[in-house]
């Protein structure tokens, strides 16, 4: 089943999220090479792809995992909570309905 992980960063995430990336994103590289990723990215600050100093006040990861509990645990494993850039995190089961 799919699970839907919603992030919310803290202000000023964006140091920190910039000294997690690589290891936050090759833990998403992985999920898309087994197959098991839907979507992932952040929500810019401002409305704009690419929202320069503004940065990002959270992020979306939907990704398939055997239970609920299995995708909590993925995303406390995430580099970007320990690196402090999430203040919250829900994981809730996700039904793919379109396209």
């Amino acid at each position: 089943m799919y699970y839907a992980i919603i992030s919310e960063d803290v202000e000023n995430s964006l140091p920190l999220r910039q000294s997690a990336r690589p290891a936050h994103l090759q833990r998403l590289e992985d999920l898309k090479g087994q197959g098991r990723l839907l979507v992932a990215g952040p929500h810019p600050a401002i409305d704009s792809e690419n929202p320069g100093d503004a940065g990002f006040t959270g992020s979306l990861v939907v990704a398939e995992f055997d239970s609920l509990e299995a995708a909590k645990l993925w995303a406390d494993a995430d580099p970007y909570l320990a690196a402090g850039v999430y203040k919250t995190v829900t994981v809730k089961p996700f039904k793919v309905v379109l396209p």
